[in-house]
């Protein structure tokens, strides 16, 4: 099952056609489900739980003032649906994925890059988004890539040598 998949299709899994992160990642990319398709279904809850409360059956057998109340209660659970679609189509691509990313970029940390905080690779979007605009075939693109690593390693030398000096500490503790 270790596939490798292209690295358009990897990068299109966490980033949009501009070169964005993705806030939902998109296994489509890889052979799984699209995120328009999750987009539809996540979009859709709040009506389809509209029209299961407040059609005329229910909110007969209800009242208005349970409806209300249902309807409230209804939608924090589908909150925790929300996060738990998010958190488990993020978990599945990157699960697919990081076996062909460690093909294209060894030693290079895919959490690294899709990190919110301070990393390293914090810049790889603005990389990424350079090579779209010059419209850089598969394998121009990954050599792109890679200087932008050496790069951005370079300029967060600092940054690298604290972090490995952690890992040490953590792995002699």
């Amino acid at each position: 099952m270790n596939t490798i998949f292209p690295l358009k299709n990897i990068l299109l899994s966490f980033a949009t056609n501009k070169g964005n992160k993705r806030l939902l990642f998109n296994s489509g990319a890889i052979g799984g489900i699209n995120t328009n398709l999750v987009k539809v279904f996540l979009f859709s809850l709040p009506f389809l739980e509209y029209a299961a409360i407040f059609n005329p059956y229910m909110f007969n057998k209800l009242g208005i003032a349970t409806a209300v109340v249902a309807y409230i209660v209804f939608s924090s659970f589908m909150m925790f649906i929300v996060f738990g679609v998010f958190w488990t189509i993020k978990k599945n691509v990157l699960k697919a994925i990081d076996s062909s990313w460690k093909h294209y970029f060894p030693g290079k940390d895919l959490h690294l890059v899709l990190a919110s905080g301070v990393t390293p690779y914090k810049d790889f979007f603005k990389y990424y988004k350079e090579s779209l605009e010059q419209n850089l075939n598969e394998d121009e693109m990954k050599q792109h890539l890679l200087k932008a690593f050496k790069t951005m390693e370079e300029e967060n030398q600092d940054l690298i040598t604290a972090m490995n000096r952690n890992n040490k500490l953590e792995k002699s503790s």
